[in-house]
């Protein structure tokens, strides 16, 4: 269960939440949620998305559910600790399609006082942990971990099983190349596409 800081004044460091889970799991949902939270709450907040991704917008961050909000596509991660200057909370969402220096960014942004609000998948499609998510998740203060409906089973889906043949490890899509599964019917599509 995510419990938000309480705050204390005289505290001048701020902190990492970390939101992840497969594919279809409402990591960009629950995201989208705390940072509208911080917004009606007149705090300064920027979102940041990695700007390969452009599945929905180029410039919104949008979840499944067509939830939205403004965000700015940056190339690299250093890019948001020049942008993020004068936040009270930064948002950053997709974190698995940038660089390792996205760890140490959200690090200095939370030594200065910045609540950074990082949402990604923690697998890659071969069930492999993604990119620097590892990382944000162990330095994060705050670790909520999302859950599909497994598409086969019903169950708790927390892979994400990629429904065509390529093998490159970022391929933007959607329900027409991913589908979530649960770990006995992952297991279950890697051995048939195994045996196939």
């Amino acid at each position: 269960m995510f419990l938000e800081n309480t705050v204390n004044h005289k505290e001048q460091f701020g902190w990492i939440e970390v939101i992840s889970g497969s594919m279809f799991s409402g990591k960009t949902e629950e995201l989208i949620r705390r940072l509208k939270r911080a917004q009606f709450a007149k705090q300064k907040v920027e979102i940041f998305k990695p700007s390969i991704d452009t599945r929905y917008h180029d410039e919104l961050v949008i979840s499944h559910d067509a939830n939205e909000i403004r965000s700015t596509p940056v190339p690299a991660a250093a890019n948001i600790a020049i942008l993020a200057q004068g936040c009270d909370v930064v948002g950053i969402d997709e974190a698995q399609f940038f660089d390792d220096e996205i760890v140490t960014v959200c690090n200095n942004l939370a030594n200065q006082g910045i609540r950074v609000i990082v949402a990604g998948l923690d697998m890659d499609f071969k069930g492999n942990p993604f990119g620097p998510m590892p990382a944000l998740m162990a330095t994060a203060e705050y670790v909520t971990k999302v859950h599909a409906v497994c598409t086969r089973t019903g169950n708790l889906a927390h892979f994400s099983f990629r429904k065509n043949d390529s093998d490159k490890l970022v391929m933007l899509g959607e329900t027409e190349e991913y589908e979530p599964l649960s770990r006995g019917a992952y297991y279950r599509a890697i051995q048939k596409n195994q045996e196939e």
